[in-house]
């Protein structure tokens, strides 16, 4: 049997019945946007055409789902509206402000361009969760986590950590690190080391440090396997 690569057949594909498909696995999955989640979303939606922003708040949603469920005393009626509603604020900046604050190029002015989202985002959070009518008490935690949550470095309580960090961890994602790239013309081992030196050290928790970890690991696994000629899986 030859060796050569350019000698492979491809498997045939072999059809499973339906009854071969376990109908459940161990691990969470992302809690649905029903009910009163559903209607932040939808109110959340018109701000969120920005910067690719509502594809990245359902990843974070996602990803929030999981840190909490390995970190049970943050409250998920705060975390998961809180991560829906985060970014709305870049809705509020002009276009042509957003790539250059996040590169780091623009200065104090950028830093500026990124303290106005977050503060014109709390401010779009708070009408939202007024207008579905959600508990004041959890509301003004929401909007405080949304007002800092990229600008604050340190964490004010929990929830505010796994909000940081389920925001961060979608950097590491495919679909993060496709984003990134596109925003900035970076190839892929590049946007990768630009991912990791701007996140993980900021992570708060270590199920979120985990994940990065992993993350990060399978991102340079695939860019070794493109580079070596093979197709990955």
């Amino acid at each position: 049997m030859t060796s050569d690569r350019a000698a492979r057949e491809p498997l045939s594909t072999l059809p499973l019945a339906a009854s071969e498909i376990p109908l459940s696995d161990p691990f969470p999955s992302p809690v649905p946007l029903t009910g009163v989640r559903r209607e932040m979303w939808e109110r959340a939606l018109p701000y969120l055409d920005v910067r690719d922003n509502d594809a990245h708040s359902l990843y974070s949603f996602a990803l929030a789902t999981a840190l909490l469920h390995t970190l049970p005393g943050a409250r998920e009626d705060v975390v998961l509206p809180a991560v829906l509603l985060h970014d709305t604020g870049w809705k509020k900046v002009h276009p042509a402000d957003i790539l250059p604050a996040i590169a780091g190029r623009a200065g104090p002015a950028g830093q500026e361009t990124i303290r106005r989202h977050e503060s014109e985002g709390a401010a779009i959070a708070a009408r939202i969760l007024a207008d579905v009518g959600y508990p004041a008490r959890d509301t003004e935690r929401i909007v405080t986590i949304v007002d800092g949550h990229d600008t604050r470095r340190d964490a004010l309580d929990l929830d505010d950590a796994v909000v940081k960090d389920a925001d961060k961890l979608w950097r590491l994602t495919p679909h993060g690190l496709r984003t990134v790239g596109a925003w900035f013309a970076l190839d892929p081992d590049r946007t990768l080391r630009f991912v990791v030196a701007r996140t993980y050290d900021r992570l708060l928790t270590d199920p979120a440090r985990a994940v990065a970890a992993a993350l990060t690991v399978l991102a340079r696994t695939d860019i070794r396997v493109q580079r070596s000629g093979l197709k990955p899986p």
